[in-house]
């Protein structure tokens, strides 16, 4: 079935050609060869079934029909042109809505937001809290910031920020707190610890790390998220588990301790954008969140 229209390469080359009434300019302005511009007139010519230029000494001019598909080329691509421009500057100003858990946003996010605001200031950045099951594929989203563990999908580009670590978090208000200071960690077994449903294996995978029995843990009051679990060990309930980059304020300012440091897990913090999207936003985010987050764990 013949097309509407004729390729749009060739339409191309024939609108530059006959804006500078010259072959060889709009070669160049397209950044091909003469004989590439020629072909694709000559083949737009066939289509048509009349010509376009006629020579006239050693240039060329416009046939009627010529003429015709000039104005009316040129009317087209000047609409595309304003088109894409303002799609590009729509999206230059739209919104960069990154998703994150809540305990993430509360505890490491905003005291940073600041800084990011002035270190990038043409970023627009929107932000969207979740402490339920994240979905990087979500329509609207920019970009999803969370912890992961790869294999990671081929149809998302995902930027691995800094490696998990994990370790036992308590308030120097808790009463058990002077007992457990300078005891080895299997001091914990005698703990009812505090645990979050949304991440059960923290503390075996703490203990494993640490060369001890996952077995001999007692866990204690549960929590449905990490915010409300790390909310307790701040509020002098218990011993918490929690990733480093959630505490590591509270730690500097002496809110809560962690005399047993911090292991590394299978895990890793990483932003996630669509493979498909312009990474521009995402990489200067996923670079500036990198830099922050290596001189907090420095």
């Amino acid at each position: 079935m013949s097309r509407d229209l004729p390729s749009l390469n060739a339409l191309r080359a024939f609108e530059a050609a006959a804006q500078l009434e010259s072959v060889s300019q709009a070669a160049e302005q397209l950044n091909v060869t003469h004989g590439a511009v020629s072909r694709q007139i000559r083949t737009l010519e066939e289509e048509l079934g009349v010509s376009l230029f006629e020579k006239v000494g050693r240039g060329v001019q416009l046939t009627p029909a010529g003429r015709r598909l000039r104005d009316a080329s040129r009317e087209a691509f000047d609409g595309l042109r304003s088109a894409c421009a303002e799609i590009r500057q729509a999206q230059a100003h739209a919104p960069f809505l990154l998703a994150c858990p809540g305990s993430l946003l509360a505890r490491w996010f905003i005291p940073r937001l600041d800084r990011l605001n002035r270190e990038l200031p043409d970023l627009n950045l929107h932000l969207s809290a979740s402490e339920g099951e994240m979905d990087p594929r979500k329509p609207g989203v920019s970009a999803t910031l969370l912890f992961a563990e790869p294999p990671w999908p081929a149809d998302m580009q995902v930027y691995e920020l800094a490696k998990e670590r994990i370790g036992p978090v308590f308030s120097p208000r808790y009463a058990g707190a002077a007992a457990l200071l300078d005891q080895p960690a299997d001091k914990l077994f005698t703990e009812a610890l505090l645990h979050t449903h949304s991440r059960e294996q923290a503390w075996p995978d703490w203990a494993q790390a640490c060369g001890l029995d996952p077995a001999e843990l007692h866990q204690g009051q549960g929590f449905e998220h990490l915010y409300y679990l790390l909310e307790a060990a701040l509020a002098g309930l218990g011993v918490a588990i929690a990733p480093q980059q959630l505490v590591a304020d509270d730690i500097a300012a002496g809110r809560l301790l962690a005399p047993w440091g911090f292991v590394g897990t299978s895990n890793c913090l990483t932003l996630w954008t669509s493979a498909r999207a312009s990474q521009t936003q995402s990489a200067r985010l996923a670079e500036w969140l990198r830099v922050n987050l290596q001189t907090d764990a420095g």
